[in-house]
């Protein structure tokens, strides 16, 4: 099991968390990924400064956009570049 985390705190947020977490449940319908993959919630990954906050299992990224997000998301999760 895969597990993907979005910090939810108050920088992520107003930074896009939830339409990240609303583009991860579509990429996760859309790819049937939903027995291979969870997605939850942060609070805080105290990285506050960096953009939205979210992790592949172990890895921490943060993106500057959600667009950016679900490329690494496609890429490194789904198998698909670009």
């Amino acid at each position: 099991m895969i597990t993907v985390t979005v910090c939810v705190g108050s920088s992520c947020h107003i930074k896009g968390a939830r339409d990240l977490i609303k583009a991860l449940n579509e990429l996760l319908t859309e790819y049937r990924l939903g027995d291979r993959v969870e997605l939850k919630g942060s609070f805080c990954m105290e990285r506050c400064g960096t953009g939205v906050n979210w992790q592949i299992d172990e890895t921490v990224y943060s993106s500057s956009t959600v667009c950016e997000a679900v490329d690494i998301f496609k890429e490194k999760v789904i198998g698909v570049n670009g």
